[in-house]
């Protein structure tokens, strides 16, 4: 089973990994930068069309995110 904790770490990696920064990130979501931020503390989690288009924008596969895959 995969934790709230362990999404987060898989979806902070992705972010890191990603071409884009927070801020265009935010940008192209439409979201403030505090809430991307209580997204990578594990205080809130994105809703889930906020989480799949942020996926496509980091270009990650869900599954992944999810715990459904190992690699992204």
């Amino acid at each position: 089973m995969i934790t709230l904790n362990e999404i987060r770490i898989r979806l902070i990696e992705a972010i890191r990994t990603s071409e884009f920064t927070q801020a265009e990130i935010c940008r192209r979501l439409n979201i403030k930068s505090s809430t991307i931020a209580q997204y990578l503390s594990g205080r809130a989690m994105p809703a889930l069309d906020t989480f799949a288009n942020l996926c496509k924008i980091i270009d990650v596969n869900p599954a992944y995110i999810l715990g459904y895959e190992d690699y992204k």
